[in-house]
């Protein structure tokens, strides 16, 4: 194969190491004096890493003209590690990039003319997960039984925090499943999964039991990308909608309460000082096509505004003609409101 038969765009930037083998990189054009203000904090989805996500390169470049840099993290569960994540340690990770990136912004400041920088995060499907999880759980996340190393550290406080594509992983499965051409078949890999995540979730070392690739695969997961028994069921939650695991925080047949205990935590936590903007694609290919967009939104809607924190009504949405990753219809929509809502920050 030539070596230049897939050569993708060149970005201008720094990479930033903002703890041990973890990094971010800041897109900055080379004529950039760095002295941007204000910063967005990117966090992808499943399988996503840097450049993964087509419209965050654009964003970027919208915004070279204003105090606001973007920065795209990789996580310990970007690319294929997310098999092997959880929402407790995203949301830590991402607190000790906020912290980074505070004090580097405060560092380029002159010392009499230092003014504290505005922080906003941006989560794209799975992202989103993790932007709710950082606002509404306990802070810092609690102790559990087999949490492998976490900190434990309090998370800083966020300007703002935007969720785009926060579709539900376990509907999504349930569409690919219901959409086969053989789906009993598929059921069959499906609950051979789930008893053996439950009968075996850990090893007797007390680590992640791998599920067999040959079958997660057979689920549209990735072939290459190793799947624990915890992660398993934490997507696809098999015990909601009565109760629902730590994953499963979009799905549209969540009770009240439960919606209550996720969107209505964030005005208690008080972690994010601004609106809440949600942008749902109009055409995710990942929702299936029986849930109501709008009204889960509204719901969501009524249940941040129950628990005191504030909804942007004005700028969220469902985008028109826009897929999950937004790679094409759609883009500019979502831009134009991304941008109004840093505004009002």
């Amino acid at each position: 194969m030539s070596s230049q038969a897939s050569r993708g765009p060149s970005h201008s930037g720094v990479l930033h190491e903002y703890a041990p083998k973890l990094v971010a990189f800041e897109f900055t054009p080379p004529t950039d004096s760095i002295n941007k203000t204000n910063s967005l904090i990117f966090v992808g989805g499943l399988t996503d890493g840097f450049c993964t996500v087509p419209y965050v390169a654009k964003l970027a470049k919208v915004l070279e003209n204003t105090e606001w840099s973007v920065f795209s993290v990789l996580l310990s569960s970007s690319y294929a590690g997310w098999g092997v994540g959880s929402l407790d340690r995203d949301v830590e990770e991402i607190g000790q990039c906020v912290r980074f990136i505070r004090d580097l912004k405060a560092s380029r400041q002159p010392g009499a003319l230092t003014k504290a920088g505005k922080i906003a995060i941006m989560g794209h499907s799975t992202g989103s997960q993790d932007v709710l999880h950082y606002l509404y759980s306990p802070n810092p996340v609690p102790h559990k039984e087999f949490d492998f190393g976490l900190q434990h550290m309090v998370r800083p406080e966020l300007d703002g925090a935007i969720m785009q594509a926060p579709a539900s992983d376990r509907e999504g499965l349930q569409a690919i499943i219901d959409s086969s051409p053989q789906p009993d078949e598929l059921r069959k890999v499906y609950d051979q999964l789930v008893d053996f995540s439950k009968d075996q979730p850990y090893t007797a070392e007390k680590n992640d039991t791998i599920l067999p690739l040959n079958l997660t695969a057979k689920l549209s997961y990735p072939p290459d990308t190793p799947l624990s028994a915890r992660r398993f069921l934490s997507l696809v939650s098999p015990q909601s909608p009565e109760n629902p695991s730590e994953d499963d925080l979009f799905s549209s047949d969540l009770s009240d309460k439960r919606l209550q205990e996720t969107f209505g935590k964030v005005g208690t936590q008080g972690i994010v000082k601004s609106n809440l903007l949600v942008l749902y694609s109009g055409e995710d290919e990942y929702c299936p096509h029986w849930v109501d967009k709008e009204k889960l939104l509204q719901r969501w809607q009524q249940a941040t505004e129950a628990g005191g924190a504030k909804w942007d009504a004005e700028n969220s949405g469902v985008i028109p003609g826009a897929s999950h990753n937004v790679h094409g219809e759609g883009q500019q929509d979502l831009i134009d409101r991304v941008l109004r809502y840093l505004q009002t920050l």
